[in-house]
């Protein structure tokens, strides 16, 4: 099946391929809505990025895969990541499901664990109740095109009291720039629960040679006492335009964790937001990004409080060499009402070049007395006094100012919760880093 859409999705078309696909009602009516709004409303607008410049309209024709009989038959791309005894595992290949798995031991206590597009289908009361919630479709046309066109995608539901000991573990790939890549991760976390997921979004190198975008939207929702941690990697070849948004809203003493590497080697905008909503609600988000080349990073990393005594801790790290550039922005927002909250965020970036740019924005914005918050941000090269050290213990040059950057990074790279997709992270940090 093969269904041309673009930036501009009119309401037939969208309707139309949601119908082919066998979609709910109530479905197929959101995505013309969305549709409709994809041609009213602008991209968004990040500071000091204007993303308006970028190649946005390679959005390409959906494209129905064939389900893989087993992971064997994959590519290496997608085998490297996949650790020995896996047993929760999602596969999307461009626009939909080709393999998923979830132990019977977590479907016995009501986990779900499969691609959007079955459990619109399967659970779709329970799909509606969240879906575009924590993100309004209306929020811009980058919100509305995912509404219009996402594919395949990942659905969790952790039920009340359950704890899922083993990640969940994702794998997005993309090896044909002409199909449609949009997928929508959608997490649920009843009261109480706990669980881990991890998502890896690739491009083979090689076969995904022509312009594309990857419009993508996260939503989770942290239920009472539950506990959320999600890690992301992407890692897409440089003629793709990556346009991630996160958002995570987090009820009485919910915990959310984020770990996100944006590796691209193309441009990127990556924004990720927790909404403290709960009293004594918490969220902890860490970033990291290496750009190369002429590569623009747009980073933001947001936490907005409206729940008394939430806490909230943001760092974000950044390596950028050649021409590449980096703003990042952290926000801080206290609301009225949510005293006791503290709110800490950390930006850095090391630049490896005279041309490389980096910029770091804290920005603190509290309507409440009785709080307290914090930033530091810092934009720099290499400290040459750490070289010198390094270098005096018989370490040469080169060997030294890599340790000094793997240390800088750190802090993100060892919080990764899966070994295999550990590894494939400090593989990429090496190829990127070294070239």
């Amino acid at each position: 099946m093969s269904t041309q859409l673009s930036t501009q999705a009119n309401r037939q078309s969208a309707e139309a391929l949601a119908r082919s696909k066998g979609e709910p009602n109530w479905l197929v009516e959101l995505r013309g809505e969305a549709a409709d709004l994809t041609g009213t409303i602008a991209w968004p607008k990040p500071e000091k990025v204007r993303i308006e410049r970028w190649n946005l309209t390679a959005v390409g024709n959906y494209e129905q895969p064939a389900a893989a009989g087993s992971v064997s038959e994959l590519p290496e791309v997608v085998r490297e990541l996949v650790s020995e005894g896996t047993e929760n595992l999602l596969i999307q290949r461009n626009s939909g499901s080709v393999w998923k798995q979830i132990a019977s031991e977590l479907t016995s206590k009501g986990v779900i664990f499969t691609d959007l597009e079955t459990a619109c289908k399967e659970h779709g009361d329970l799909v509606q109740k969240y879906l575009f919630k924590a993100v309004a479709m209306d929020e811009d046309k980058l919100t509305a095109l995912n509404a219009a066109i996402w594919n395949g995608g990942v659905f969790v539901y952790v039920p009340k009291n359950v704890e899922v000991e083993l990640p969940l573990q994702a794998i997005l790939y993309n090896d044909n720039s002409e199909a449609t890549f949009a997928p929508h991760i959608l997490i649920v976390a009843d009261s109480h629960s706990r669980v881990t997921y991890v998502d890896c979004v690739v491009s083979e190198q090689g076969t995904a040679a022509a312009p594309f975008v990857h419009p993508s939207i996260v939503e989770v929702f942290v239920k009472p006492g539950a506990h959320v941690r999600f890690g992301s990697i992407h890692s897409m070849g440089e003629t793709g335009v990556d346009m991630t948004i996160r958002r995570a809203v987090i009820e009485n003493d919910g915990q959310m964790e984020w770990i996100i590497g944006d590796l691209n080697d193309g441009n990127t905008l990556s924004d990720t937001k927790s909404v403290l909503k709960g009293q004594g609600s918490t969220s902890d988000a860490k970033v990291i990004s290496v750009g190369k080349n002429a590569q623009q990073n747009s980073l933001t990393t947001q936490a907005v409080h409206f729940g008394k005594s939430s806490d909230s801790n943001m760092v974000t790290r950044a390596v950028m060499k050649d021409s590449a550039s980096a703003i990042i922005n952290g926000i801080t927002k206290i609301e009225h009402g949510a005293t006791k909250a503290n709110g800490v965020q950390t930006e850095k970036v090391l630049m490896l070049s005279p041309k490389a740019r980096g910029d770091a924005n804290p920005i603190l914005l509290i309507d409440e007395d009785d709080v307290t918050a914090g930033h530091a941000a810092s934009v720099g090269q290499v400290n040459p006094e750490q070289v010198y050290y390094l270098m005096s213990r018989g370490i040469s040059k080169q060997d030294a100012e890599r340790l000094i950057i793997y240390g800088f990074l750190a802090p993100v790279v060892s919080e990764i919760p899966v070994e295999a997709v550990r590894v494939q992270l400090q593989r990429l940090l090496e190829r990127k880093l070294e070239g």
